[in-house]
């Protein structure tokens, strides 16, 4: 008889099936504070020493990143033996934006709003970002039973504590601005027949807060960006990668060197305002684990921004996200949106068992993974990958049915 799974992964969903009643009745009680450093220091990937090198020149000289990314960091110029002359100016700008994701896009609106006169240059397309790639939603203490303090509270706490104060401060205290702004735009966010935006938990979180589209968030923020930016004519050069910062005679940032990635040529623009807005580096794929991110978050802002002297903050830390495809291979990878976890469905591990609360932080969550497939209660797909289930039939058996139409989720399958 045909199985979608073999043997084991079938096994283990009869397990899986047998425990869901009683995990119906009851949820998995949340870590203590020690119990969730102890699961990070032991499982969590910025834990592992072996994954470390030291960075041995520029601003975080003697400190630590991760293997793939001090490599870069101690790589040469591109156009160290090119001749290029930045007296010859292709582009000549009040503020250039690097990056044509939805950071650098709204950068791009404001100046614009502003009276500047703006460029985008992406490597890749406007829109081809991590933005398109976010599902859950944005977080804002907009509602009336929470605040900005207490989004603070949530925020500092759920990073243990490890962030600079003043910048968790700027976060939640313009969430609620940023939430307003894009709405005004044209997203079109989750709302009640009464016009209210509908909000549900994130992992740590005390109050709902999360603001979602579907669970395709990121591609409607960056659909309506993108419509702006076009919209009002802002000029993007498409295809072509910032390779080096041009500084002035008082070293501050000038402009930027160009490589048109289709020709091979390289061209110069010079700009009053510099923003680099590149992404992150999910696809230098640390560790070796496999990413939800766009294929264009390859480390290059933090290079480049690197090598023109900026420092770089929290470069020995990455975000795991805990929920994601192991099986089918073909889309290893594939982010599932921690919203499937607000509303219900439950991790659970080889076993049957619901082994931590859904909707612990991300790093916690992701340490729990781990540490069930490295003590042997992972579910082993083909291919060896190892992963646990997330029970997501959960949803509609807590909701009730219809709860994943009325909630028009995408990604609606068991998975692990």
């Amino acid at each position: 008889m045909y199985t979608p799974y073999p043997e084991n992964m079938m096994e283990s969903i009869k397990k899986v099936e047998a425990t869901r009643e009683k995990r119906m009745s009851t949820e998995p009680r949340r870590l203590t504070a020690d119990e969730k450093d102890a699961l990070l220091k032991e499982f969590h990937p910025d834990y592992n020493p072996e994954a470390f090198a030291e960075i041995k020149v520029g601003a975080n000289k003697g400190q630590k990143a991760p293997l793939e990314l001090t490599k870069m960091l101690h790589s040469t110029s591109r156009i160290a033996n090119e001749k290029i002359d930045i007296t010859k100016i292709d582009y000549d700008v009040d503020v250039l934006v690097i990056g044509g994701g939805g950071a650098g896009s709204s950068c791009a609106i404001e100046a614009h709003n502003a009276g500047a006169n703006v460029m985008i240059v992406t490597k890749l397309r406007i829109g081809d970002a991590n933005t398109m790639m976010a599902e859950g939603g944005i977080q804002a203490a907009d509602k009336e039973n929470d605040s900005p303090v207490q989004h603070y509270l949530d925020c500092f706490g759920g990073g243990h504590f490890a962030a600079r104060p003043e910048l968790v401060k700027r976060l939640v205290m313009e969430a609620p601005d940023a939430i307003k702004w894009l709405n005004e735009l044209g997203v079109m966010f989750d709302k009640d027949t009464d016009g209210r935006m509908v909000t549900t938990h994130g992992g740590g979180t005390s109050r709902k807060r999360m603001h979602a589209c579907k669970d395709y968030s990121g591609a409607e923020i960056m659909r309506t960006l993108r419509d702006e930016v076009l919209n009002r004519q802002i000029p993007v050069v498409e295809f072509t990668s910032a390779v080096e910062i041009i500084k002035d005679e008082k070293g501050q940032a000038a402009g930027a060197i160009l490589l048109n990635m289709e020709t091979g040529d390289y061209s110069v623009a010079r700009a009053k305002t510099v923003v680099i807005a590149t992404g992150g580096a999910g696809r230098m794929h640390y560790q070796g684990f496999p990413t939800s991110n766009h294929y264009g978050a390859t480390a290059d802002g933090l290079v480049l921004g690197y090598r023109a002297g900026v420092p770089l903050l929290y470069q020995d830390s990455i975000q795991y996200h805990p929920t994601g495809v192991a099986h089918p291979v073909q889309i290893r990878g594939a982010l599932v949106t921690e919203k499937v976890r607000s509303v219900g469905a439950q991790l659970v591990n080889a076993e049957g068992e619901a082994y931590i609360h859904p909707l612990e932080t991300r790093d916690v969550n992701a340490s729990g993974v781990i540490r069930e497939c490295r003590e042997g209660r992972g579910v082993e797909a083909p291919g060896g990958q190892k992963g646990v289930w997330l029970d997501t039939p959960m949803i509609e058996l807590l909701g009730g049915e219809g709860t994943i139409e009325k909630r028009e989720f995408l990604l609606c399958s068991v998975c692990i």
